[in-house]
């Protein structure tokens, strides 16, 4: 976590900018940190661990607004990675995967998982929570952090 937590904290800064290193900010576990995504992915890991994904299920429901929103966050993630390959800029795809893990945490605020008023809900949430790890740790190694199972 550690090692994250310096890592990311050079990378989400544009090469082209200024930094003074902070060190209690780059471990803080709030805010535009390493180890704010490392907590976010180890929870989102958590919720998968004890509940089941049913693969068999299809899923029939409109979308509410923050599962739409993460939805389309989480489509970008391929552009993203283009864009900072593109322009030579690590730093982009570092605010990708924190805002990633900034709207997972308003999604998992207002909206329950494991007790959604629907099978079919907690269904398409548990796919939602599992496209958002499996981001979130694509991203992270791309820029050579890795992020715990448990924290």
């Amino acid at each position: 976590i550690a090692l994250g937590a310096l890592k990311f904290f050079f990378l989400r800064v544009d090469p082209k900018k200024r930094m003074i290193f902070n060190p209690e900010e780059s471990i803080d576990f709030h805010g535009f940190t390493g180890p704010f995504i490392q907590y976010t992915h180890a929870r989102i890991k958590s919720i998968l661990r004890n509940e089941s994904i049913d693969e068999n299920f299809e899923i029939q429901n409109d979308l509410l607004p923050q599962e739409k929103t993460l939805l389309v966050e989480l489509e970008q993630f391929s552009n993203t990675v283009q864009q900072a390959a593109d322009e030579h800029n690590p730093s982009l795809l570092a605010i990708y995967i924190f805002n990633i893990a900034k709207t997972f945490n308003g999604f998992y605020a207002a909206l329950s998982v494991k007790n959604a008023e629907s099978e079919d809900k907690k269904q398409l949430r548990l796919r939602i929570c599992k496209l958002t790890a499996d981001t979130i740790a694509a991203g992270m190694n791309l820029l050579g952090i890795a992020v715990p199972e448990r924290m």
